[in-house]
């Protein structure tokens, strides 16, 4: 499966403006050959914590997801603020959008506490793995990256990890070394999207965005600015890492 990983600048807390600008980009990672494409973290808003900033499930953020599917026949994620019935605040809520209708969603386990997420975003309970044509893929947002026991948990039955981001440049050096442990510690690809430009709370974001092999091999990155990241990526290909090394097995607690 190829996967497109749309690096992107965001215009913040500006639903409309966002999804003018996203739209062509979806279009153009789907003309490449993406079957999966992927966009960052609160693509629709920026990583605002103003109040009342989140929108029901199945608002307008997904709406845009499943349309684009649909459109293009292909599955596209991103997350967004989004409430659950009878919630007060939102999650940060990974959608992954089907091309046939399907929609499934990822709550984000670890809100950023040094950035005030936690007091106006409420934390997921558990990870989840998708089916995506044969391929188990688990997505995880952000802040969740430096956790390496939530992925190691999921490891076994996961593929392809999704990381979605709006991680600060200050600390890109981290976001890359990670990207890579978790790859290699899982013999899993890392599929990750980050943002790219300056948010509305003064942080600047460097991309680096890539793909990365279950052996830890770069097969696609981009720093700067808005671009396309394209990769392909097989289940067997993980399937052969974990019979050559078998390291999985060895996993204690």
């Amino acid at each position: 499966m190829r996967f497109g990983v749309v690096q992107h600048d965001i215009v913040w807390e500006d639903r409309e403006a966002n999804y003018a600008r996203l739209a062509p980009q979806v279009a153009r990672a789907a003309a490449a050959g993406a079957e999966f494409v992927l966009l960052s973290e609160t693509f629709s808003t920026g990583f605002s914590m103003t109040p009342g900033i989140g929108e029901p499930e199945d608002g307008p953020s997904a709406s845009f997801l499943r349309a684009q599917a649909a459109e293009h026949g292909v599955w596209v994620a991103g997350s967004c603020p989004e409430i659950a019935p009878g919630g007060d605040l939102p999650f940060n809520s990974l959608v992954l959008a089907g091309p046939d209708g399907q929609v499934h969603r990822y709550r984000k386990l670890h809100p950023f506490t040094h950035g005030g997420e936690a007091e106006r975003f409420r934390a997921g309970e558990a990870p989840v793995t998708v089916d995506v044509g044969g391929l188990r893929v688990t997505p995880f947002i952000c802040y969740d990256l430096r956790f390496a026991d939530v992925f190691w948990a999921a490891a076994e039955q996961t593929d392809v990890f999704l990381v979605t981001a709006n991680w600060p440049a200050p600390r890109r050096h981290h976001w890359t070394t990670l990207l890579r442990a978790r790859a290699i510690e899982n013999q899993a690809y890392v599929v990750a999207c980050n943002r790219v430009g300056t948010g509305g709370d003064g942080l600047e974001h460097a991309g680096d965005s890539q793909v990365v092999s279950p052996m830890g091999d770069l097969l696609a990155t981009a720093a700067g600015g808005e671009t396309l990241v394209l990769a392909d990526v097989d289940a067997a290909e993980v399937a052969a890492t974990r019979a050559r090394f078998a390291f999985l097995a060895d996993r204690r607690g």
